[in-house]
């Protein structure tokens, strides 16, 4: 790159910084950065397009098209050469745009004398925010001098966007941050919740993205970069020297922040006249492109180990973000794009909601917010690019809605909301301690659904009659290496003295899917959620069991025990895993420690083919437990995270509740007990059509337990088995609307 070019780069954002300190209405200020760069580049068109929605694109500004075309012309994303640029976020530059595939002829815009065409995506992390395009008439293509100032440009005219630097008038552009916005995302946990947003990772803003002075910002550049290096190397000399993954993930953060490349692309961009910070930010956003783009595990891995350092140096350049020492909020609701089970845990019942970019509704992350009854959003796509800290912010776990600085209509709604649950809640605290007992006189037995110490409280505070469900993978999970046996049997032990008695069901390590442990080598699988998992890993890997199961009978001492073992397919899987207890059982007896006064060992009923197994199966296992959210997914072939298919199957689905009974008549023919653990069993109308269909315990989330007691106390489960059965005959595909009907006259 010649010092003359790099010279007249500086200059470039030298007079493009001008132009965002004059005191300018937004149009205007567009009008003289088109004719800045195009005067720059001694180009004849230069044009800027911008997102109205994030399916269109508008031309908000241009010199050379024609006038009238500004805010008039606009495409769809992916059409036309602009619109590919913005969907890929790829550079198009063609000596001869006619020729160019996808090339879309606007007539009122005047382009059809221009033959080349540059485009770069005008993005920020990731995220693009329009097209910046220069054209001339001359067939030939932009030099690779010429296409990195467009992409530095590019970059600053993102920082610019973000700033509001384009506001003022009528220009079909919204300063961001101030706005209402609604998230529509999924629902993770139900509840509702009202408070003020504290990110999890605050995203850096940068105010001065150009600088006039290299030497001073490459010092300032070096001196972050050093501070950086000493950081990583204190957390490796930290580290615990028997912990070989978590060594590698710190060795290939040291050989990034020692990276001679990326320190020379950054300086590389400083004396083009960017900022350090900009400088930085410019290439996270390139490592983000790549990662968009990666398909190898390890290479994603690597690329965002860069985008994590590059996030940490900005911090430090900056000085925002948590090392400010700003003060969460009194009512918190957490913001990121995931969070782990452990930085979750972390803030503990402080926070009074949760909305996710990213994550999923069977994530561990998920399994927390459930623990701590904490409403969660998941899938808000965009959300922490659009709150701040301190955004007042209404969370609907219910719909999977998150409201960002609502009007006074939606707020008041959603508070009316909010007094209404309350209400609930003050009703059921009253039948606590009353039996779940049907109008018809069935004794029904509801028991919750727990994972962490913090769940225990809620056993005596729901009105549960034991624990149907405990998940001991999050233990696994919220740690960096595996924990010791001892460590496992005291946690179980202090599960079952908080219990005072009262069953508890300990379902062994169910991991694999989307819960992947840290420390274990990842498996790379086209479809994980039918892969190596649960059992399966059990099965393969039988130290993890054994130590495990020991834990479990070292933590009864004496008492009784109940086992259960997740995703069990077939029989033959049932038996093998029964004989590793037994053969726990038969060790802990030769070394002399107290065994179970009894012992119970059972299975979760999560793939149809089991429903299917040998009667022989039925009469050896001790309990079933109908695993409602896998069988669900796999019964209907609809995966549960897939927005598109799983709203589309019902569990009152005639085809679903008619195989439900076939498991209940068959658990019936051999004694065998036979409870449903999912989030259908706390959604009141499911529950009591489970029971009609014959079920006879339910394990929930704790606070579910009080609205389907509630319901039960005043459902004859004969009559509404009559209406879901005539409802069937009908020839109705769900009987959702005939059991709403029934409950509404009756109840």
């Amino acid at each position: 790159m010649t010092e003359d070019f790099q010279t007249d780069s500086r200059q470039m954002l030298g007079r493009l910084r001008e132009v965002m300190a004059e005191d300018a209405l937004g149009q205007a200020r567009l009008d003289k950065i088109t004719r800045l760069i195009a005067g720059s580049m001694r180009t004849e068109v230069c044009s800027v397009y911008l997102f109205r929605d994030p399916e269109t694109l508008e031309l908000c500004a241009t010199e050379g098209l024609k006038p009238e075309a500004v805010h008039k012309t606009r495409m769809r994303l992916g059409e036309g050469l602009v619109g590919r640029v913005a969907r890929t976020g790829k550079l198009v530059n063609t000596a001869d745009a006619p020729q160019e595939t996808g090339f879309r002829y606007m007539p009122e815009t005047g382009e059809e004398i221009y033959s080349s065409f540059a485009g770069v995506p005008i993005q920020r992390l990731g995220e693009t925010l329009g097209v910046l395009v220069v054209q001339s008439k001359e067939a030939r293509k932009y030099s690779e001098d010429e296409i990195y100032a467009l992409e530095v440009v590019a970059m600053v005219l993102a920082e610019m966007a973000e700033l509001g630097a384009f506001i003022g008038d009528s220009a079909a552009l919204t300063k961001r941050h101030t706005k209402p916005v609604m998230f529509r995302g999924t629902c993770g946990q139900e509840g509702a919740a009202e408070g003020h947003v504290w990110l999890h990772e605050p995203r850096v803003v940068i105010t001065n993205p150009i600088a006039d002075d290299p030497e001073r910002e490459n010092a300032r550049l070096h001196e972050a970069v050093e501070q950086l290096r000493v950081g990583v190397d204190r957390m490796l000399a930290g580290a615990q020297a028997g912990d070989a993954e978590q060594l590698e993930v710190l060795e290939a953060y040291r050989m990034f922040a020692n990276s001679k490349g990326w320190m020379r692309r950054m300086q590389a961009d400083i004396t083009r006249g960017l900022s350090a910070e900009a400088a930085v930010e410019k290439e996270q956003t390139a490592a983000r492109a790549r990662l968009a783009s990666a398909t190898d595990s390890y290479l994603r891995e690597r690329l965002h180990d860069l985008d994590d350092l590059s996030n940490r140096l900005l911090r430090i350049l900056t000085g925002q973000g948590k090392e400010t020492g700003a003060e969460m909020p009194a009512d918190p609701i957490l913001v990121a794009r995931n969070i782990g089970p452990a930085e979750l845990l972390d803030y503990g019942r402080s926070l009074r909601g949760i909305v996710l970019e990213q994550g999923s509704v069977g994530s561990h992350a998920a399994v927390v917010a459930r623990a701590l009854a904490i409403p969660l959003v998941v899938h808000a796509k965009d959300i922490t690019t659009e709150a701040l800290n301190g955004d007042y912010i209404m969370v609907d776990g219910d719909q999977g809605i998150a409201h960002l600085r609502p009007e006074e209509t939606v707020s008041n709604a959603f508070r009316d909301k909010i007094a209404m649950q309350a209400k609930a809640q003050e009703r059921y605290a009253s039948i606590r301690d009353v039996p779940a007992i049907t109008t018809c006189g069935t004794r029904m037995t509801l028991t919750m659904n727990a994972g962490l110490m913090a769940d225990l409280p809620s056993l005596e505070n729901s009105g549960a009659e034991g624990v149907g469900l405990f998940r001991t993978e999050l233990q696994f999970l919220v740690r960096n290496q595996m924990p010791k046996r001892s460590e496992l049997s005291s946690l179980y032990a202090h599960v079952l003295n908080s219990a005072k008695g009262k069953r508890v069901v300990f379902r062994t390590l169910d991991i694999g899917s989307d819960k992947v442990l840290s420390y274990m080598k990842p498996n790379d699988e086209p479809n994980p959620a039918l892969g190596w998992r649960a059992i399966r890993v059990g099965l393969d890997k039988p130290g993890v069991l054994r130590m495990q199961l020991q834990a479990l009978i070292r933590a009864a001492d004496g008492r009784p025990l109940s086992v259960m073992f997740p995703f069990v397919a077939q029989y033959e899987e049932y038996q093998a895993a029964r004989a590793e207890m037994d053969k726990a059982m038969e060790r802990e007896r030769i070394l002399g420690h107290p065994v179970p006064s009894s012992l119970e060992v059972g299975a979760m009923l999560e793939t149809p083919s089991l429903a299917f197994a040998p009667k022989r199966f039925f009469q050896e296992v001790d309990f079933l437990s109908i695993g409602g959210n896998d069988l669900k997914q796999f019964f209907f072939a609809a995966d549960r995270e897939n927005e598109r298919v799983r709203r589309r199957y019902d569990t009152l689905n005639v085809s679903f509740l008619s195989f439900l009974t076939n498991i209940v008549e068959r658990c019936a023919e051999t004694g065998t007990p036979l409870s449903f653990c999912g989030e259908d069993a706390g959604r009141p109308l499911e529950a009591v059509c489970l029971a009609a269909m014959g079920l006879r315990a339910l394990s929930m989330r704790p606070a579910s337990i009080g609205p389907v007691k509630s319901l039960l106390l005043r459902t004859d489960l004969a009559q509404l088995r009559a209406v879901i059965d005539e409802a069937s005959e009908r020839g109705e595909q769900s009987v959702r609307r005939a059991v709403l009907d029934h409950l509404r006259s009756t109840t």
